[in-house]
């Protein structure tokens, strides 16, 4: 199991952190010294993580704030209270996420739930957040996509899938957009000379309830998911499955722009190491265009300086 680098002096937020590997990850964190920020959507969940942290690690820095990706007015007010709060933040772990939700949903804000969720959300929250992340001597922000992002396609013209849904599509595009979100934001950093180290890892098949909870998200009745049930393949538990994005986060030997995932059986399992980036996620001109389509959508933009 992959050993996080002392943070001790650092402050990270972490969203998803009630469950799965955000709160393996939020854990970790604060057990190896960083102050954590637990972004959470539910207050319930958030606090029941908090005191399993303090249970772990009892002397920890960590406190729990609410966030919902899929509304971008609380992803602003989240924002706008880290500002009034800290003078800097060290790393953002954009973790949280949802997964192949059957039929079409929606946000607040109108659009298709995996993009506006795993995607819109995301960037917005780093788009807000980089006058903070500036501000530290180290700055790092470390995004999860998906092995699916392999198969995404993005169709600019309809981003938000209105003529024609697919769960598994949706998804893949989103995950494909992450990692866009990471590597542009590498490319600027590099560009501006801002020192930001910007990851992107995934998880390769690690069990949590993301594959029960978006598959039977609107379905009165819970139903078996084929993503539950895959036990042909080699999988991993959150404490494993956190490597990568803990070592996207944390490690010194992470590079900007790079890509982390599982190094063992077919990528689904094992240490933290390279992954491959198809030639599709090597797209830098694809991924220019998809963050300033999304900094359209979500009304933000990156500092000026």
């Amino acid at each position: 199991m992959y050993t996080v680098p002392r943070q001790t002096g650092r402050t990270v937020v972490v969203t998803g952190a009630s469950s799965g590997t955000g709160r393996e990850a939020a854990v970790r964190l604060a057990g190896a010294g960083a102050r954590v920020v637990l972004a959470v959507r539910d207050q319930g969940r958030g606090d029941a993580a908090l005191a399993a942290l303090h249970a772990t690690h009892p002397r920890a820095q960590a406190e729990v704030r609410i966030v919902d990706l899929a509304d971008l007015t609380s992803v602003r007010a989240f924002a706008d209270g880290l500002h009034r709060d800290l003078d800097h933040l060290d790393t953002l772990v954009n973790n949280a996420g949802v997964m192949a939700v059957p039929t079409r949903h929606e946000t607040v804000d109108g659009h298709e739930l995996q993009w506006g969720t795993n995607f819109l959300g995301p960037l917005a929250l780093t788009n807000l957040l980089l006058p903070l992340l500036l501000a530290s001597p180290a700055p790092r922000v470390a995004t999860m996509s998906s092995g699916t992002a392999n198969w995404g396609r993005i169709d600019l013209a309809d981003p938000d899938r209105t003529r024609r849904y697919s769960a598994s599509g949706a998804y893949a595009a989103s995950k494909l957009a992450d990692l866009y979100l990471a590597r542009h934001l590498a490319h600027v950093s590099d560009r501006r000379g801002w020192g930001l180290v910007s990851t992107a890892a995934h998880p390769g098949f690690t069990r949590t309830n993301l594959q029960s909870a978006g598959p039977n998200l609107g379905r009165a009745k819970p139903r078996w998911s084929p993503l539950q049930g895959m036990r042909i393949l080699p999988s991993m538990l959150p404490p494993e499955g956190a490597g990568p994005i803990l070592f996207a986060a944390a490690d010194p030997a992470a590079a900007n722009g790079a890509y982390y995932g599982p190094t063992g059986r077919f990528t689904l399992v094992g240490e933290p190491g390279p992954a491959r980036l198809n030639r599709r996620m090597r797209d830098d001109a694809a991924a220019a265009r998809v963050w300033a389509a999304a900094e359209q959508i979500t009304g933000t933009a990156l500092p000026l300086a």
